[in-house]
């Protein structure tokens, strides 16, 4: 689309269009200058192109104009396309004219060229240029390609996209890892899941989804927890937890076909390849993974919950990238889960792993008024703070089922990163508020 600003995007300028005039903007990404000539490589949302300037024909002013720029300022450039096999891509632009529409300041606080290398903290802290890397725009197009396909996906199987209150005057899962917010006078929180609620629109619409932000007030200072995460979650009527696991897979399979066949040229940027994904994927019992662990000497008893230490273990044993671990005891699952008809210790529930870390846990839910009392009861939460949910259960609550998935997990598996931070846009934790 042709703006006042430009008439192509860099990555649309092409050898066949050898003798066109066009028109781009964008930031200077790289200068080189080999005396006679100096190249200056403009960066646009879409990618880079090359403009080629000739000391020798270019006139004065255009000269000056290029002496003064600074890397990622913000130019508009035009010329004509010219094809030549040394540039990248076999394109270049020689410029006409070319504007400084914001000049940079230098020394830049990071180099976006990828030139010199950054720590993680330093790219944190200078984020809005460390978004500009070829690395990390690779990372939010992977993303972006996930999230479409997620969204395909679900809707094909007759899911419609909901939105729940993320401020809400409970816990959602009974845990005390909650942000406090003064809401008009008295005290709210920021929602840990949209669990409570999806449940209930599942109730009225059958099969739901969102995908939206959460918060968990955790100490968890690790490469893979956030204390603002975007989570993508379902819920559906009329499904218990192998009927939405099979959902669930399907959708990972999807998302990584697509991002092989969509995103080649960024996983070239990030050096990956996703794992191999082929349905089914392997599901492996509770019991069965402690029994595992067990035979290579870790020292678990049925009933508690298994560690990344312990997935770790796991992972080597049954060399697969992704699995399922099923049936997890009852007692170390939300209230809300449904403890299995024919042996209530243990739970219709779930957990993907990719090597060794939970990408999405799910069940079946409990649907009947007097066994959520009673489960409520039994973890010692407050059945009257969760009034609100439990009313409705008098009026056709259906048996229901659903997952959630944490989408900065799900993209370390999509693009090889190996902390959330990385590829979370401006993330939050223990120590960072700003940008």
């Amino acid at each position: 689309m042709q703006t006042k600003y430009k008439s192509v995007m860099c990555k649309d300028i092409e050898p066949s269009m050898s003798g066109q005039s066009v028109t781009i903007a964008g930031w200077v990404h790289q200068i080189r200058d080999l005396g006679g000539k100096k190249f200056i490589i403009v960066r646009d949302g879409s990618g880079l192109v090359q403009v080629t300037v000739s000391k020798d024909s270019a006139q004065k002013e255009l000269i000056d104009i290029v002496e003064q720029l600074t890397l990622e300022s913000v130019i508009q450039v035009k010329g004509v396309v010219k094809a030549d096999s040394r540039a990248p891509r076999g394109v270049e632009i020689v410029p006409t004219e070319i504007r400084i529409l914001n000049l940079a300041k230098k020394p830049l606080p990071l180099d976006v060229s990828g030139k010199v290398p950054a720590d993680l903290d330093t790219r944190l802290r200078e984020r809005v240029l460390d978004i500009r890397r070829l690395e990390m725009r690779a990372i939010v197009r992977i993303g972006d390609t996930a999230l479409r396909v997620i969204r395909e996906v679900l809707r094909s199987k007759g899911f419609v996209e909901v939105f729940t209150p993320k401020i809400i005057a409970t816990a959602t899962e009974g845990g005390a890892n909650l942000f406090p917010v003064i809401y008009f006078g008295r005290e709210a929180f920021l929602a840990q899941s949209p669990q409570l609620y999806k449940e209930l629109l599942a109730a009225s619409l059958e099969r739901v989804f969102e995908i939206a932000p959460a918060w968990r007030a955790e100490e968890s200072d690790t490469p893979y927890h956030l204390a603002e995460f975007i989570s993508i979650d379902i819920e559906a009527a009329f499904m218990d937890y192998e009927d939405v696991m099979k959902i669930l897979e399907e959708v990972i399979y999807e998302v990584v076909k697509a991002v092989k066949q969509e995103n080649e040229e960024d996983l070239k940027i990030l050096n990956y390849t996703p794992p191999e994904v082929s349905l089914p994927i392997p599901r492996v019992r509770y019991v069965d993974a402690v029994n595992m662990l067990r035979s290579k000497g870790v020292e678990i008893n049925v009933g508690e919950d298994l560690s990344t230490p312990h997935l770790r273990v796991l992972n080597e044993v049954l060399n697969t990238p992704l699995y399922f671990i099923t049936e997890f005891p009852t007692k170390i699952r939300a209230f809300y889960t449904k403890p299995k008809d024919d042996d209530p210790l243990f739970s219709e529930s779930f957990d993907l792993v990719w090597k060794h870390l939970e990408l999405a846990s799910g069940s079946s839910r409990i649907h009947i008024k007097e066994q959520l009392i009673k489960a409520l009861t039994e973890r010692g939460l407050n059945v009257e703070s969760f009034s609100f949910f439990i009313k409705w259960f008098d009026y056709g609550m259906p048996p229901h089922a659903g997952w959630g998935m944490g989408y900065s997990r799900l993209l370390l598996m999509l693009t090889g990163r190996s902390s959330v931070k990385e590829v979370t846009l401006f993330p939050r934790d223990k120590k960072r508020l700003v940008p």
